[in-house]
């Protein structure tokens, strides 16, 4: 039988207030709109113990930190910040790999599990890959950029859009594109709706209320699998 971890009190010397750790917890947990307490049901463990993560100098097992991760869809170092500045896709590959392709639902499902993807547009200067926050509302990827930037001057082009995951502990990872047409978002209600849905403002900061949406006509996934 499983048991759940439960609020313990501070140890003599353990300064109070929230860590990296937990800033990390709260914002992946507040990304993926889960409440803490969904996330403590998800992942076997009461409010009251994800709340100590969040707001206190926390030191969790590491079975704990795995559930933790699995929920919130990371791994053990982005939580702890182990990952930080490290570069991806280095590790050693396997002799057992296959490269599988993801059902549209599975690409439709990853793509909601993220909060930061590329955009690939054509310039006059030739083809660019811009980052970008995105939310999915309803079949379409829909993101903010400034009025002037290359992606609003994009509009009524074919783009492509990826998001991926990449895992060097095990040497797997995934990837998913959607291509489509992109358009400016005009109509006053639907940019009032993804304003209100959006759950932070864009990264890259400045004055980008502009909303840009693609509604996919090919949305295709990878996956990185082992055979063994």
């Amino acid at each position: 039988m499983k048991s759940t971890p439960s609020t313990r009190p501070q140890p003599a010397g353990e300064t109070a207030g929230r860590t990296d750790l937990g800033r990390r917890i709260a914002a992946r947990r507040t990304a993926l709109g889960l409440s803490r307490e969904e996330l403590g049901r998800k992942c076997g463990a009461d409010v009251h113990y994800i709340t100590y993560l969040e707001e206190y100098a926390a030191a969790p097992e590491v079975g704990t930190l795995l559930r933790v991760a699995d929920v919130l869809g990371v791994r053990v170092d982005d939580l702890t910040g182990a990952s930080a500045g490290r570069v991806h896709g280095r590790s050693t590959a396997r002799r057992d790999t296959a490269l599988v392709p993801l059902e549209e639902d599975e690409c439709r499902m990853l793509l909601g599990t993220h909060g930061v993807g590329r955009i690939a547009v054509f310039t006059s200067e030739g083809p660019a890959v811009l980052p970008v926050n995105y939310l999915i509302a309803g079949p379409d990827i829909a993101f903010r950029t400034a009025v002037d930037a290359l992606a609003a001057r994009a509009a009524g082009t074919q783009v492509a859009f990826e998001i991926d995951n990449i895992d060097d502990v095990t040497a797997g990872g995934w990837s998913v594109l959607a291509v489509g047409e992109l358009e400016a978002v005009t109509e006053a209600g639907e940019i009032q709706h993804l304003t209100a849905t959006a759950r932070s403002q864009p990264w890259a900061g400045g004055p980008r209320t502009h909303w840009m949406k693609l509604t996919s006509v090919r949305l295709t996934g990878r996956r990185v699998v082992h055979e063994s």
